[in-house]
């Protein structure tokens, strides 16, 4: 896939001059709205004329840079620049995807003004499901992919025949070029355009062996432009091209392409000259790669100064070269724009379930850069899955079917998130990791959620979870892989149980927690409390008459006891005394037989 030359000074002037934050945040996949303008390599949001290049790796492994975006389409241009940065005199080769779709091929040499001043290469494509879409670099043998700048922008949802092909078609621009005009478009000049589109020069696309001529609107007003869906801007109308010289002459356009792709080519016209002023006046055929596709009449369909746009594709090309070309019937032909997109069709991509459980995997196990967890898993297919990760496709998409990541020094735990991984079908290989006791909670869920479900559909014949740290109950399904003829090694594990050769888990215990039966004991405690409470409650504060009067204990409860315990003390000890003196008489002695 080609790389789209600018105007270069232009390109160095100005390349950047539109990206205005650091790429750092998009690196870790921080969110944002909806629009970016990324200046790669840049340390602080201001302009800066830098790069960003991630070191070569071996096949398999790329860079992202992660988007949050929405559904829907978005347009994207990555400018890339060489310079002799790294002062090894030769240009890097290297792949680009975005959507999990292999997008962009940059091969050394670089033409020596891309190499120097840069070149932007754009595309149309469209979000997916996830919370991200991103954009991934492949590096080539040694070389490091380089980038200066990312921009992307929404795309209205029906531009360019989105009913149709939006959801399943990525667009990547072979050329869009403005006739008889300078380039212009956001970034580049003061000229606004919906999309942030970039419209190029097309004097180094005409064939030059033909003779052309530049006219202009004049100033006159241009009806019918930057309309939805396509929002085609009114500077592209007010300028064109017809022939010059012999009226026979025809207007021919040669466009770089690959063979073996689809292309969607659309044409743009206006009738700017004031001396046509009905149809019939000027009419020319239009023929793409050597076919004649159709007849044109401006002004029959849309009257004078009006825009006027025409699309068609082009199929299954074996030339690298199309040839576009406007024929004469009636008069001069004109032209005032033209774009040429390659179809790409979207790659399968892995299930958004699964991608979300491999990149909280990626994050619970501290999973090294070395390793390439970025993007996709198991897309695009033209470069290997992330390492350790074995791929299958399905009808519901790319599927898990194997994780592989012994002797990783991994460290960290694994997170729940990986009982959504139920297709893996062959041996998982976890041993001999550094992992913590963080472990210990999350593992034993996956052994109940993801090894039972495989092993159900008789595929699990190897599992491996020697000399780890894990704990609680191992399912019975697990262990009988080997009674059945499999292999199953569960030695250093010292918190497993309740299988033959291991402990007998604790009565209420099971599987790193409660079983059954101690969850319905550990309810039926608490639903005991809170029925005791509720009856409490009831009768301290609902079961009161409207007399009720509610007071405070006495404080002083203990001097009040100690108190009448005193006076009646002295009661008794009176009582006493007066039997006594009426025993003893009135002169102190006793009666009834006693002395006197």
């Amino acid at each position: 896939m080609q790389l789209l030359l600018l105007p270069l000074l232009v390109v160095a002037a100005v390349g950047l001059a539109r990206a205005a934050a650091t790429d750092d945040p998009f690196l870790s996949g921080a969110p944002g709205n909806h629009s970016y303008n990324v200046d790669c390599g840049g340390a602080a949001d201001f302009v800066s004329r830098t790069l960003r290049f991630f070191p070569p790796s071996s096949a398999g492994k790329s860079s992202c840079y992660s988007l949050p975006l929405p559904p829907g389409r978005y347009y994207l241009r990555l400018f890339s620049v060489y310079d002799n940065y790294d002062s090894k005199l030769r240009t890097p080769s290297f792949d680009v995807s975005a959507a999990a779709t292999l997008v962009l091929s940059f091969r050394s040499p670089w033409p020596e003004p891309a190499s120097r001043y840069g070149a932007y290469s754009d595309l149309i494509f469209p979000s997916a499901t996830s919370p991200t879409s991103d954009i991934c670099f492949y590096s080539l043998s040694t070389d490091a992919p380089v980038v200066a700048s990312i921009e992307v922008a929404p795309v209205h949802p029906l531009a360019y025949d989105g009913a149709t092909t939006g959801a399943d078609l990525i667009l990547v621009n072979y050329g869009r070029l403005t006739c008889g005009n300078n380039l212009f478009g956001p970034g580049f000049t003061n000229d606004s355009d919906a999309f942030s589109r970039v419209w190029q020069s097309d004097i180094d696309f005409r064939n030059n062996d033909l003779n052309y001529d530049a006219i202009t609107a004049g100033g006159r007003k241009i009806f019918g432009s930057n309309q939805p869906p396509n929002y085609f801007p009114t500077k592209l109308y007010t300028s064109a091209i017809t022939t010059g010289g012999d009226a026979s002459n025809e207007i021919e356009y040669l466009m770089p392409v690959d063979t073996r792709m689809s292309y969607m080519v659309w044409l743009h016209f206006a009738e700017i000259d004031a001396g046509i002023g009905s149809a019939g006046q000027r009419v020319f055929d239009v023929m793409l790669a050597g076919k004649n596709v159709t007849r044109i009449d401006i002004f029959k369909q849309v009257g004078g100064f009006t825009a006027f746009k025409w699309t068609y594709i082009v199929e299954n090309l074996t030339s690298s070269t199309m040839s576009v070309k406007l024929v004469p019937v009636v008069g001069r032909p004109i032209l005032c724009g033209l774009e040429n997109y390659a179809m790409v069709p979207l790659e399968t991509r892995t299930v958004p379930n699964q991608v979300a459980a491999m990149k909280a995997l990626k994050d619970s196990l501290k999973i090294p850069a070395r390793m390439g967890w970025n993007g996709d898993p198991c897309a695009p297919r033209t470069w290997d899955a992330w390492e350790g990760v074995t791929c299958l496709r399905k009808d519901k998409g790319l599927v898990i079917t194997q994780l592989d990541l012994a002797s990783q020094g991994l460290k960290g735990y694994i997170t729940d998130e990986i009982s959504h991984l139920t297709d893996l079908e062959l041996e998982l290989q976890f041993f001999d990791w550094k992992l913590t006791s963080g472990l210990r909670a999350t593992f034993t869920c996956y052994i109940g959620s993801v090894i039972k479900p495989v092993y159900w559909r008789n595929s699990w014949h190897h599992s491996l979870l020697n000399n780890n740290q894990l704990d609680g109950q191992v399912p019975e399904r697990l262990y009988s892989i080997g009674v059945h003829g499999g292999v199953i090694d569960l030695s250093g594990n010292k918190g497993l149980c309740g299988v033959p050769t291991l402990p007998a888990c604790a009565l209420f215990w099971e599987k790193g927690g409660l079983n059954r039966t101690g969850k319905i004991a550990l309810g039926a405690s608490l639903g005991f409390v809170l029925l005791v409470t509720l009856i409490v409650v009831y009768i301290l504060c609902i079961r009161r008459g409207p007399y009720d009067y509610d007071f405070e204990f006495p404080q002083d409860l203990t001097s009040i006891s100690a108190i009448s315990a005193k006076r009646n003390r002295y009661q008794r000890a009176k009582s006493v005394m007066l039997a006594e003196m009426e025993a003893h008489g009135p002169d102190g002695y006793y009666t009834n037989g006693g002395a006197h």
